[in-house]
């Protein structure tokens, strides 16, 4: 059954056309991941599909009787006074109604006139009966113990339950729309970004909860890992279009790929086939006024026909323009980093215990944990921000560190894009826009001020500036938060190529996969080690969340 059809339609911005003549379907239970580079329009289509764009003349947007939708924007906003608690708990409001009308009801049991009134009664216990079933199927009876694990699952630490969300992050914002949106259980969830800012449990939860959602999802998230494990569907919008594939992310990548080929190949075979037919209606076109024959210009004109008739393939675009990073790096201190010993405590409570560790040239350590756990601490130890109130860290006489900050504050904000750069590699303006141009930045994005970039478009100036600094030894603090799927590629393609020593917190399993060699996990203030990726800590470490099927029933 479809539950949503948007059927040619254009959405114009300004001056921009996001997408023209574009149509999509979504079926009651497909899970489907929404994909396609930073700026393509994924989050335009969300907002054109509740109505928060409007679509020109000649498009529409269909919902099937009775279908409710659900909207998770990337920064969801509410009352600032409210707490963290309160606005799960409305998540459903038809909960607390139920709740208001079982009262009436049980006032009105009270009442002599109706338990005296076999007609009356029958009518109030029948109304009675069928909100005490509505109730139950909403899951009112423990509702708000489920609201409590269901905040506690997706990583909302129980203190915060009673804050305002003036005092709450965006990220932690964002989990209170996502609990919100679960408990009120529309027919489709639209989420953008979910998982932006959640730590691996909390990436886990997330997982179990899409997965067990009675209706239809679609997720709109860079997390590669995520995409393989919830959806059944891919579209991906590119150029302005949509293309649907049944299965998961990594599945899509490799059709894509085999269609891509086949479409080249097509294609060259009709552009000879063209190319014969082109040169033929030339030749009986000339031949037809030479010799004055009626026989050569027929011909002629039907094959033009056949030529205007032909169902043109288009080129297909096999290599698109993407980040030019490259990270050199040079070789340095074979022993980069040592803790001896390190404890950090605030307040007398310990957040890093008597830590002990080597990491060595060439390394990729990623370190992993929940949020809290202490790991931005143990970096800024590292960086000297801070220092250990026991033990010693040392790092190698030939070794310069190069950091990436998750929240981009190493970045002056004040500052134009051009002058950063030109600044930290010491280049003329116009050496500093051809470097710029290589990060897929436009002149215009250039002259601009950094605090007016986008997330991607930060993150990517953060890492031309690693770049710039020449830099050993990379701290690298949650680098592909804000970066899409095709930089996040070339990130990880120039790690592999870095000859130098990195040190990564990343929630990102599909990126640490393809670029650490060793985990480090912080957990209850210390660190156990773990040699391979993240599936094979997952393997060793029996990573496991349970909890999320129920909450979801």
């Amino acid at each position: 059954m479809i539950s949503i059809t948007v059927s040619n339609a254009t959405l114009i911005l300004g001056a921009h056309t996001i997408f023209r003549d574009l149509s999509w379907e979504i079926q009651h239970d497909q899970k489907i991941g929404l994909i396609g580079p930073n700026g393509a329009g994924k989050s335009s289509l969300f907002k054109l599909i509740i109505e928060e764009h409007t679509h020109e003349k000649g498009g529409a947007v269909i919902r099937a009787k009775g279908v409710t939708v659900g909207y998770l924007p990337q920064h969801p906003e509410f009352d600032p006074d409210r707490t963290a608690l309160s606005l799960a708990l409305d998540g459903n409001p038809r909960v607390a109604e139920i709740d208001e009308e079982l009262k009436r009801l049980e006032k009105k049991l009270g009442n002599p006139d109706v338990y005296n009134n076999p007609k009356s009664l029958e009518r109030v216990l029948n109304a009675q009966h069928k909100l005490l079933e509505e109730f139950e199927s909403l899951g009112g009876l423990n509702y708000e113990s489920r609201v409590r694990e269901l905040l506690r699952g997706l990583g909302l630490p129980e203190s915060d339950f009673e804050k305002p969300v003036r005092a709450l992050s965006g990220g932690q914002k964002k989990l209170i729309g996502l609990a919100r949106l679960m408990l009120s259980r529309p027919s489709v969830l639209l989420l953008d970004e979910p998982d932006n800012h959640l730590d691996m449990p909390g990436k886990e939860y997330l997982e179990k909860l899409i997965n067990a959602y009675p209706g239809a999802v679609v997720i709109i998230s860079h997390d590669r890992y995520i995409l393989d494990a919830v959806t059944s569907h891919i579209a991906e919008i590119e150029d302005g279009r949509i293309t649907t594939f049944e299965g998961n992310y990594t599945e899509y990548i490799l059709d894509k790929e085999e269609r891509l080929a086949r479409q080249e190949e097509l294609y060259r075979v009709q552009q000879r086939e063209i190319g014969r037919l082109e040169t033929a209606i030339k030749r009986f076109a000339m031949w037809g006024k030479v010799y004055d024959n009626e026989k050569f210009a027929k011909k002629a004109k039907t094959m033009q026909k056949r030529l205007d008739k032909m169902d043109k393939i288009e080129k297909p675009v096999l290599e698109r323009r993407t980040m030019g990073l490259s990270l050199n790096g040079w070789r340095g201190s074979n022993q980069v980093l040592e803790f001896d010993g390190v404890t950090k405590e605030f307040s007398h409570r310990k957040v890093l215990n008597n830590l002990t560790f080597l990491v060595r040239h060439g390394e990729r350590v990623g370190l992993i944990g929940a949020n809290g756990a202490g790991k931005s601490v143990l970096l800024r130890l590292i960086l000297e921000m801070e220092q250990p109130t026991h033990g010693e860290i040392k790092i190698g006489p030939s070794v310069k560190v190069g950091y990436y900050a998750q929240e981009h504050e190493t970045l002056d904000f004040d500052q134009t894009v051009i002058d950063t750069v030109r600044f930290a590699g010491n280049m003329s303006e116009s050496n500093a826009v051809s470097f710029l141009i290589r990060y897929l930045f436009t002149y215009q994005q250039a002259t601009q001020k950094v605090g007016s970039l986008s997330g991607g478009e930060r993150s990517r100036l953060q890492l031309a500036l690693l770049v710039l600094s020449g830099a050993n030894f990379l701290l690298l603090d949650e680098p592909t938060n804000n970066l899409d799927i095709a930089s996040a590629e070339v990130l990880e393609t120039a790690l592999e190529d870095f000859n130098g020593t990195v040190l990564v917190i990343s929630h990102d399993r599909y990126f640490l996969d393809r670029t650490v060699n060793r985990i480090f996990e912080l957990k209850d203030s210390v660190i156990t080690e773990y040699i391979g990726g993240y599936s094979d800590y997952a393997a060793q470490a029996e990573v496991n969340v349970l909890g999320a099927d129920q909450i979801a029933a």
